[in-house]
């Protein structure tokens, strides 16, 4: 299951959280006064945090808005959440308990636990001196099944609110079997053991903390599964969360075997049964088999695993230990007593964090160690495609690059990681004008294939030519058959003026909206049926463009003749090509005439958004199609020229947000754009 997928089910919305416990309407042993300590103490604490991410996909980097919970561990600001609300977010807005927003910004994260830590900007506070209340950790290891625990946090992105409940579960997780959850490619549950309870959560809790009766915190909540919740104990999260504000991620060790339970026939089976030795690990180079048992490890018992929730215990002992270090295992083959010793190795990520190429459609990763032998490779090099624009280059080549590609080889040159492809990608593309072939080379699982794609700069769309076309200066609706009755004139055929320019040649010759048109130069205007609308405009392109033509027509219930001398089509800089944004992701482009009469916006002001990237700042901003901007942080928006300068100096500027002024059918709004920078 991808992050974004665990996010929506942990941060927004457990699915299979169906069925999430009522409060009990009396607890055995709950000391109501206790509670209300517990309450006043932990609730000032409390932070809402709103949040903006971004995750590969469709070959871009898309953004969303989500929320989630957190506690105030620190009286400098530092917040304690989970890795799945926190941990890709690009921008952060905090409520505290009093209701007031606060900016923060990401210290680390760690998705293996995950945890992550932020920090709030104490500056961008009403009163930045005034001090903050802040949580306190209780011990974990004693807690008891029965005990009373409070689940504190935002649910639904609401406000701070409070649950209560007992503690179910010491030691929970989730059968890899029957439900697989992986976080940024990290296997939730190998690490933690929840602790589960039955205080009511729901999606948004994801970070809040679970506390118990003496006000502390003994757990993070980070899921919803059925009636219950479940929470990283506070022990581990009070660790991750020092490395975190210390170093910005947490440092564990690697030695390169996986382990499972016990078979349920080995009866003389013991400690954690080997399942997987990764080919030039630590485990493969001190001579451990799949099979073997391991028994201790460095001098600590690893107890007999016979379910999934023993395994955490062992994988601790391991990931707690300091890379680099020289260690001891015993354990057993074949009956025999066994020992081996070998040096630990760092522990990588078990998945690169992606990064966009729009030159190419594409998201890519880097290999990690882990990623490169779970994928069956003898190194890290080349580079992971991770998700692909259909539409773009890399998806409209033949044969197109795909998920899970590996490229390593670009027009000869070997490429080792993504710094190697974005190097070449800026050499290629830095002096084109147009797109340009490339020679790719890549590996599709066993085979080896070669594919040309056209990468760079898109050219501008031609601008019409229009100076040779005839102008007419008007608009027409069909006389359908009712019309016709309506206006007693049934039987006829011909257009309806429903709009006039005033400086055209239908203004200048004096044709007036109502005018029933019926002939053009004595041919009837064939038209009767509203799909009929074009005829009238068709007709007129036929003629060259400083054409002499005639109208019969009726005015008033009185028939006459009109003579109109057409004219070229004036230059319209709706016309123009559409300026496309990349960093804000929306398009834009000049009104037309006659979007500015329908609109009632004078001239020289206001450009047409034509199209909104979904999942762009524009978007989450609340930009859509169809409005009309009219100002940029207080400055007019006239043409598409202003608009281009004033983004790119944005860049330069780099300013908290932008607020645009539009116009939006009839109503004018603020729109509040937030970018990260």
């Amino acid at each position: 299951m991808t992050h974004r997928t665990f996010a929506a089910l942990a941060s927004l919305a457990f699915p299979f959280a169906l069925h999430a416990a009522e409060p009990a309407s009396q607890t055995p042993g709950i000391d109501s006064p206790d509670v209300a300590s517990a309450i006043a103490r932990m609730y000032p604490t409390l932070v809402r945090i709103h949040v903006v991410m971004e995750e590969g996909a469709d070959g871009r980097m898309k953004k969303m808005q989500g929320s989630g919970s957190g506690a105030i561990i620190s009286a400098d600001g530092y917040v304690l959440t989970n890795h799945h609300v926190a941990g890709r977010g690009t921008r952060f807005r905090c409520t505290l308990a009093n209701r007031e927003e606060v900016d923060a910004t990401l210290v680390g994260t760690d998705a293996l636990s995950d945890l992550a830590v932020i920090k709030l900007d104490l500056t961008s506070r009403r009163n930045p001196d005034e001090a903050l209340a802040v949580a306190t950790f209780g011990d974990s290891d004693k807690l008891q099944v029965g005990d009373v625990v409070l689940a504190m946090g935002s649910p639904g992105g609401l406000s701070q609110s409070i649950t209560r409940g007992i503690v179910a579960n010491t030691a929970m997780i989730v059968p890899p079997q029957q439900i697989g959850l992986t976080l940024d490619g990290e296997k939730v549950g190998e690490l933690v053991r929840w602790i589960g309870h039955d205080a009511v959560i729901f999606g948004g809790n994801s970070g809040g903390p679970l506390v118990n009766t003496a006000g502390e915190i003994v757990g993070v909540n980070e899921v919803g599964i059925a009636s219950l919740g479940g929470a990283i104990p506070s022990n581990l999260a009070r660790k991750v969360a020092k490395e975190l504000i210390e170093h910005g991620s947490v440092k564990r060790s690697w030695i390169g075997l996986d382990t499972q339970p016990i078979l349920r026939r080995d009866r003389e089976g013991r400690g954690a049964l080997v399942s997987t030795v990764w080919k030039g690990g630590p485990a493969d180079q001190a001579g451990i088999r799949p099979g073997d048992f391991i028994t201790a490890y460095q001098d600590q018992t690893v107890p007999d695993c016979h379910a999934p929730e023993d395994l955490p215990v062992f994988n601790a002992m391991v990931l707690g230990t300091p890379p680099g270090s020289a260690v001891t295992l015993k354990g057993m083959r074949d009956g025999k007593e066994m020992e081996w010793k070998l040096t630990t190795e760092l522990r990588e990520p078990r998945m690169a964090p992606e990064r966009e190429s729009r030159e190419w459609g594409l998201t890519l990763r880097d290999f990690t160690k882990v990623s490169a032998l779970e994928s069956g490779r003898t190194d890290t090099r080349g580079v992971l495609v991770d998700s692909v624009n259909i539409a773009g280059p890399s998806g409209q080549a033949k044969p197109p690059l795909g998920k899970e590609d590996v490229i390593h080889r670009i027009n000869g040159t070997e490429i080792a990681n993504l710094a190697d492809f974005e190097a070449f990608t800026t050499r290629f593309v830095a002096d084109l004008e147009k797109p340009a072939p490339v020679l790719v080379e890549f590996e599709r699982r066993s085979e080896s294939l070669a594919t040309v794609i056209e990468i760079g700069p898109k050219p501008d769309p031609h601008r019409p030519e229009t100076a040779d076309k005839p102008w007419l200066g008007a608009t027409a609706q069909v006389i359908t058959d009712d019309l016709a009755r309506a206006f007693d004139i049934k039987g006829k055929r011909g257009m309806r003026v429903t709009s006039v320019i005033e400086d055209s040649p239908a203004g200048r010759a004096g044709l007036k909206t109502g005018d029933l048109l019926l002939k053009l130069d004595g041919r009837v205007i064939n038209a009767r049926r509203p799909e009929d609308s074009g005829v009238l405009p068709e007709l007129i392109r036929a003629y060259p463009a400083d054409a002499k033509i005639s109208f019969d027509l009726i005015r008033d219930s009185k028939p006459m003749t009109l003579e109109v001398a057409l004219e070229a089509r004036p230059d319209d800089d709706s016309n123009a090509p559409a300026f496309q944004d990349n960093r804000f992701e929306f398009t834009a482009n000049n009104l037309s005439d006659d979007a500015r009469r329908e609109l009632e916006i004078e001239a020289g002001r206001g450009v047409l958004v034509e199209k909104v990237e979904a999942n762009g700042w524009a978007a989450l901003g609340g930009l859509m199609a169809g409005d009309v901007i009219l100002s940029l942080n207080g400055e007019d928006v006239g043409d598409l020229d202003k608009l281009r300068s004033s983004l790119e100096g944005f860049r330069e500027t780099k300013p908290e947000s932008i607020v645009l002024f539009i116009r939006r059918g009839v109503r004018t709004l603020y729109l509040e754009i937030e970018p990260e920078w």
